[in-house]
């Protein structure tokens, strides 16, 4: 992080504007001299919880069942091998056998 980035962040955070990933956030600090013109400390555990409030934390995605469409978009006919008499053919038997779970 540069310098300046921290002041910003500092002037942000005593402002009240400060966000991190969407939430307020207050960063407390200590600053030395007269007038407060001296040296700025940050606590060890502050700056750990600055880290914490900017890490990443990868949700997952939640898959959609799949639902097979009866229709397509652009496809006014029915799906199917027409027969002889123009309705679809409907197949008698599995492709595969069943599986056997046992």
């Amino acid at each position: 992080m540069s310098v300046a980035s921290l002041y910003e962040w500092l002037g942000q955070s005593n402002a009240g504007t400060l966000c991190i990933r969407g939430e307020p956030f207050t960063i407390d600090y200590f600053q030395g001299g007269a007038r407060g013109q001296g040296r700025i400390r940050i606590e060890a555990s502050e700056f750990e919880r600055l880290k914490q409030a900017m890490r990443v934390r990868p949700r997952p995605i939640a898959n959609r069942p799949y639902v097979a469409k009866a229709t397509y978009p652009g496809i006014t006919v029915k799906l199917g091998r027409p027969d002889a008499s123009g309705r679809p053919v409907q197949r008698q038997q599995p492709l595969r056998p069943p599986l056997d779970c046992s």
